[in-house]
């Protein structure tokens, strides 16, 4: 039996629902993708830090950034996924680090936006 096309009305309430269902952490049935392969340079650069600000900013060594961007290691699981999330979604990463910072302070640079807003 053929499925009935849902309307527009319709479509929008079922999202709705999956949103409220992700929103309380129930499972959708989703599945997250983490990419094989990153390009980090291309994220700083991006988001306009040097390597030292860069590393600052998301907790690791200067050293870790150079070997990540050279190729030479590959970041982990968990950090191509915080890499993603930084370049898709940059201010949300910008406004949930700048608020949290317990131990150190890590000043973003002035300069350009990403997406016409402040980085």
């Amino acid at each position: 039996m053929p499925r009935k096309k849902l309307t527009a009305g319709q479509r929008m309430i079922a999202s709705a629902k999956q949103a409220l269902a992700f929103a309380k952490g129930e499972s959708n049935g989703g599945a997250v993708h983490i990419p094989d392969e990153i390009n980090t340079a291309r994220i700083r650069r991006r988001i306009h830090m040097s390597q030292s600000q860069f590393a600052a900013y998301i907790g690791v060594s200067v050293r870790t950034i150079q070997e990540w961007e050279q190729g030479r290691v590959m970041p982990s699981g968990a950090a191509r996924a915080f890499l993603t999330v930084i370049d898709r979604e940059p201010d949300a990463v910008r406004r949930a680090l700048m608020n949290y910072s317990p131990n150190r302070v890590v000043a973003v640079p002035e300069g350009p936006t990403v997406n016409s807003r402040r980085f």
